[in-house]
């Protein structure tokens, strides 16, 4: 187990986790004690407006994985059109490795809460729901549970702390469909229609839930909103790097010694993030790794002093989506990790489009094939020949995020389907799993 460098040690920013090992720190008492709804005192006090301009000067960008300006996202929304507006929490967490925000809302359910209620505030809108996983029961027990103790308080309902402003929020638990992590599915999941992503344009800016102004936001992203208020623009600027400000919750599983989530100023590499992880399990050597979950390009060793922020991630081909960091060593096969990601798509595929329902449907009997000892050179042109017509033609970002661990192990790992193809690595799946994969 490796000790971390004082200098790597000060790359660990809690903010958003600050309160997480506080006893009883979902309840409103501890949150209270500890800066709690001081941040929506100072707010209701400002004009909306100002409280965008906040966002936006703070450099606050999406938790949720693509990383799009928060403020120039409120932003959108028209003033003074006479519908009603709203704020949707996607908290709808479910991709493989994914691991921040059910913590966030066991751990500080308040912090969601309060974020929630500035930032529909600032955009002028009277409701408010936050959409959360129904397998997430634990987490939207706490919720649920905090949203009531707010009411109870005065935080929430008409008249919020004597200020004239009215706000209901609803806790809504979906059926489990990872496709309505995407926000526009999200908004039809929560209408009541089966999830499926809309066509856009229109977008939800201006016809989102009920065909009205919408904004969709992470829980990342709101529970980030009080400490902006609080702490001020600057300050959240101060961590971080120019273009990725502020820190971020990173969540290590895997190969490591101490898995679990790491609060860092963005701009920390993974080299950093494994010493304060306690560095790999003995007799484990990292070999590759996602760095947003696995709908991100794998990376691999060579990668280790990238830094993990937007565009030092996207510089070096991937994504860096939700910080999922999913750590394999050279004990792990790259093909078959690749084959588990991709059953998970094809199960979890709306089947709206054809690239991505038929794409993912044939990758997966052709990984099987691979694996069972039985494939073909020509399986590989086949996969990414498939990942082709997929990326970029899919309905939404679940087909596009399918193809990215194909298409990044077959540039990095190639030689281990090739051991697969000619007979140097012994099958991992049995013929069984061959019915009717031809």
């Amino acid at each position: 187990m490796t000790t971390p460098r004082p200098e790597t040690l000060a790359k660990l920013t809690p903010v958003l986790t600050k309160r997480w090992l506080s006893p009883d720190a979902w309840r409103i008492g501890t949150y209270e004690q500890l800066d709690g709804y001081a941040a929506l005192r100072k707010a209701l006090k400002a004009h909306p407006d100002d409280l965008i301009q906040l966002i936006k000067d703070s450099g606050l960008r999406g938790r949720g994985g693509a990383g799009f300006p928060t403020g120039l996202k409120w932003g959108f929304i028209p003033q003074g059109d006479g519908k009603p507006h709203y704020l949707v929490v996607n908290a709808d967490e479910g991709e493989p490795g994914t691991c921040k925000d059910l913590p966030l809302m066991t751990h500080d359910p308040h912090a969601l809460v309060e974020g929630v209620i500035i930032a529909s505030y600032a955009i002028r809108a009277s409701r408010a729901y936050i959409y959360i996983r129904g397998e997430a029961v634990h987490a939207a027990r706490r919720l649920r549970n905090a949203v009531q103790e707010a009411y109870d308080k005065g935080y929430l309902g008409r008249n919020i702390l004597r200020s004239g402003y009215d706000l209901e929020l609803v806790v809504h638990s979906g059926a489990g469909a990872y496709i309505c992590g995407e926000e526009t599915a999200l908004l039809d999941s929560l209408e009541g229609f089966r999830g499926q992503p809309r066509l856009r344009p229109p977008f939800p800016a201006t016809h989102g839930l009920y065909a009205s102004p919408t904004v969709v936001n992470n829980v990342g992203t709101i529970a980030s909103v009080p400490p902006i208020v609080l702490g001020g623009a600057d300050w959240w600027k101060s961590m971080g790097t120019e273009k990725s400000s502020g820190p971020m919750i990173y969540s290590l599983s895997g190969r490591i010694v101490n898995p679990g989530q790491y609060e860092c100023s963005m701009g920390v590499t993974l080299r950093e993030l494994l010493e304060l992880a306690g560095g790999m399990q003995p007799g484990h050597n990292l070999r590759f790794w996602t760095p947003g979950g696995s709908s991100t390009p794998l990376l691999a060793a060579e990668h280790l002093d990238v830094p993990l922020d937007f565009e030092g991630v996207a510089a070096a081909g991937s994504i860096l989506g939700t910080t999922a960091t999913q750590i394999f060593s050279d004990q792990d096969c790259p093909v078959y990790a690749t084959y588990r990601w991709l059953e998970f798509y094809h199960h979890e595929s709306c089947g709206k489009c054809t690239p991505c329902r038929e794409g993912n449907y044939w990758m997966v009997r052709v990984y099987r094939r691979i694996l069972a000892g039985q494939g073909t050179h020509e399986d590989l042109d086949t996969l990414l020949d498939t990942c082709d017509n997929i990326l970029g033609r899919s309905f939404c970002g679940l087909g596009d995020g399918a193809t990215s661990s194909v298409t990044s192990s077959l540039k990095y790992f190639k030689q281990d389907y090739l051991d697969y193809i000619e007979g140097r690595t012994a099958p991992k799946l049995s013929e069984k799993t061959l019915v009717g994969a031809h």
